[in-house]
């Protein structure tokens, strides 16, 4: 029996699909919107929110669990690029540091004042192909 158990394996092992929503994660919240699967972007939507909740209380700890859930991995800057990172300058950083910053940055003071709900699934067409229901999931502007 299943009771209790919410997730949706989409046909792949645990390691694949934890990998897999990391990326989508890192997409999502980069572009604010990522085309999709159905089945993928539901289970994406629970994970998108809980980032937004972690980054809406911005501690240390919720850091520290975000960098967890989306895999990020630190570049270790050099004493130059850090000098220039100090001042502002952000060339140096990988997309992983960026999307982070973001998160925590942009997307926690945008959906301060809200609650809940800060993802929106749109369908689309079948796909071509594999005739599979796709669909947009996207934060929502606020």
């Amino acid at each position: 029996m299943r009771h209790g158990k919410d997730t949706f394996k989409i046909g792949r092992t645990a390691g694949h699909r934890r990998c897999m929503i990391a990326n989508m994660l890192k997409a999502l919240i980069e572009h604010e919107r990522i085309e999709t699967t159905e089945r993928k972007a539901k289970e994406l939507r629970r994970h998108a929110d809980h980032m937004i909740t972690l980054a809406k209380k911005n501690t240390l700890s919720s850091r520290r669990r975000a960098v967890a859930d989306l895999m990020i991995s630190f570049n270790a800057l050099t004493s130059k690029e850090a000098r220039a990172a100090k001042k502002g300058d952000k060339d140096a950083y990988n997309a992983d540091r960026l999307v982070i910053g973001k998160l925590f940055g942009e997307l926690g003071k945008r959906f301060a004042t809200r609650n809940g709900g800060f993802t929106r699934i749109i369908k689309k067409d079948f796909r071509v192909g594999d005739s599979a229901p796709s669909c947009f999931i996207e934060y929502l502007p606020q």
